[in-house]
């Protein structure tokens, strides 16, 4: 898959278990049954498991069955982004410090939060924050937030924030916070955090697009199946994603994800393997691959670049 074959990936975007609540609202029966019938059609589109069984395999400590599917395709490593809470994705991630890292992820609207942040980083290890858009319920320029951005801004840590769409059918799509332009005083104010914004803004490429324009320390994250291309009003697909970020952003400001979220499905290793190929057939150059797959990443973690771990091919 790459001509440099001490290149391995690194895959900036994935999930330990988490609690992700929308609305203090009991759910209609309605929506829950159009969501599980969305979902069970695209899990059958993408070829998909069904919902695992219990037995020996699933009894197995999640972290390792993480490092075999690592393993099992040649992964570098995975950043995960969410678990139960910080001290959960600590220890979790500590087991295997060559393979995983992870971010930090609480309300950054807690009288805390900023304290939590700093006890995540020095004490934990974690290197980065984790947000939602859409469930943050406060503007993100709010001079409450200051000292959280400025902490971030001192140690140049990464914060990645979902915006657009969040959920299955059924999810949130309007919120004062889900339009990736929610976080443009914040980025043009503290240049110095690395804003990173997943799945090519989820139904806001176009502002995401805006906001890198004006912003440099933005970045563009490719995880997930990008499904929402299907919800826009004109024709948009993954090749016109990838052409229309490389062109105005440049292979420096791309990260690649998956979106791994959990089992029987493992490491969606086609989410990579279509990438890839579109990559490929739009004829960036190998050493742009390797920023985009992996590289760019390191970096912002501040991992070593360019350096293989553990076997030599993908």
């Amino acid at each position: 898959m790459f001509s440099n074959p001490d290149f391995r990936v690194f895959d900036i975007h994935a999930h330990l278990p988490y609690k992700l609540l929308f609305s203090s609202h009991k759910t209609h029966e309605l929506v829950t049954r159009y969501g599980k019938e969305r979902s069970e059609r695209m899990r059958l589109t993408w070829d998909f498991p069904a919902v695992e069984e219990q037995g020996e395999e699933a009894a197995r400590p999640l972290i390792q069955r993480w490092v075999d599917e690592l393993n099992k395709y040649n992964i570098a490593g995975l950043n995960f982004l969410t678990a139960l809470d910080n001290d959960n994705l600590a220890e979790q991630i500590s087991i295997y410090p060559d393979r995983f890292t992870g971010f930090a992820y609480h309300p950054i609207e807690n009288e805390d939060a900023v304290t939590e942040l700093r006890r995540a980083v020095d004490e934990l290890g974690l290197r980065g924050y984790k947000l939602f858009g859409p469930l943050t319920q406060i503007p993100f320029d709010s001079p409450s937030l200051d000292p959280v951005w400025a902490f971030l801004a001192e140690r140049r840590l990464p914060v990645l924030i979902h915006f657009g769409m969040l959920g299955h059918a059924g999810g949130i799509v309007h919120h004062p916070n889900i339009n990736p332009l929610a976080i443009f005083n914040t980025a043009r104010a503290y240049p110095d955090i690395p804003f990173i914004i997943p799945h090519f803004g989820a139904g806001y490429f176009q502002e995401l697009l805006h906001l890198s324009w004006s912003c440099p320390n933005v970045y563009i994250d490719t995880s997930g199946s990008n499904q929402w291309v299907r919800w826009m009003p004109y024709e948009l697909n993954l090749e016109t994603l990838f052409r229309k970020t490389y062109e105005l952003l440049g292979p420096e400001r791309i990260i690649f994800g998956t979106d791994a979220s959990g089992f029987p499905r493992g490491y969606p290793y086609r989410y990579l393997q279509d990438q890839i190929r579109v990559c490929r057939e739009l004829r960036f150059p190998e050493s742009d691959i390797e920023l985009i797959f992996g590289n760019n990443a390191r970096r912002l973690l501040k991992l070593p670049v360019g350096k293989a771990v553990g076997s030599t091919n993908v």
